[in-house]
C-alpha cells in the first residue's frame, strides 16, 4: 500500500479527528488518530495488518512467533497482525498500572515476539510493554505500529516497522500554542490516570 492508500484508509473511517486532544502520554495535540475506528471494518484492518507484514524483512516476519500487543489500543491491531503472520496472538493489561499477562496467557521462554501498537506518539508504552514481555520470558525481536507519530523520535533496542509515520506535532501542557489551548480538551486514548 502506499502511503496514500494508508490515508485514505484513515479518512474513510473518520479516524483522522480535529480539535484538542491529550494523548496517552500526556501530550497534547491539535490531530488524534483513532485506530480503533480504522480496525472496526475487519478487511480494512486486514488490509493493514498485510501491508505491515510485507514492509517487514523476511528474515524478521519468519522468526516470530507470537504477537504480543499491550491493552487496549493494541489488541485488534496484534491480533489481526497474528492472523496475517499465522501466530497467535496475545495482549498485555495494566491491572496495577504495569504491564502484565493475564487470562492465562503466558510466553515459553525464548519465544520470539512481535510487541504491536497501534500508534506510537513518545514509545513509553512499548518500551513498558516490552519490558513487561522480556520478564513473562519472552523475546522481543522487533516492534511495530501501524502508526508512528513520534517524529522518528520513538527508539527502542529492536528494529521497529511502522505501517505509516506523520508528523503531528504534540506539545506538553507548558508549551501549548494559545490557539490550541483555546480549544476545549478531549481524552479519547485507553489510559484515564
Amino acid at each position: 500500500m502506499t502511503e496514500n492508500e494508508i490515508l485514505q484508509e484513515f479518512r474513510a473511517s473518520d479516524a483522522l479527528l480535529e480539535g484538542h486532544f491529550i494523548l496517552s502520554s500526556g501530550r497534547h495535540s491539535a490531530r488524534y488518530l483513532q485506530c480503533a475506528r480504522v480496525l472496526m471494518d475487519p478487511a480494512r484492518g486486514a488490509r493493514l495488518a498485510d501491508a505491515l507484514v510485507a514492509k517487514m524483512p523476511d528474515s524478521i516476519r519468519d522468526a516470530i512467533d507470537i504477537v504480543v500487543s499491550p491493552a487496549m489500543g493494541g489488541v485488534i491491531v496484534g491480533h489481526e497482525m497474528g492472523r496475517a503472520l499465522g501466530t497467535e496472538a496475545i495482549f498485555l493489561e495494566r491491572p496495577e498500572g504495569t504491564f502484565e499477562l493475564r487470562r492465562g496467557f503466558r510466553l515459553e521462554p525464548g519465544q520470539k515476539v512481535l510487541m504491536m501498537e497501534d500508534v506510537v506518539t513518545t514509545g513509553l508504552s512499548s518500551r513498558e510493554a516490552i519490558k513487561a514481555i522480556g520478564e513473562a520470558g519472552g523475546d522481543v525481536i522487533a516492534a511495530g505500529a501501524l502508526v508512528d507519530r513520534s517524529g522518528g523520535e520513538a527508539r527502542f533496542d529492536v528494529p521497529f516497522f511502522p505501517l505509516i509515520e506523520l508528523n503531528v506535532p504534540s506539545y506538553s501542557e507548558d508549551e501549548l500554542p494559545p490557539e490550541l489551548a483555546a480549544v476545549p480538551t478531549t481524552k479519547p486514548g485507553s489510559r484515564k490516570e
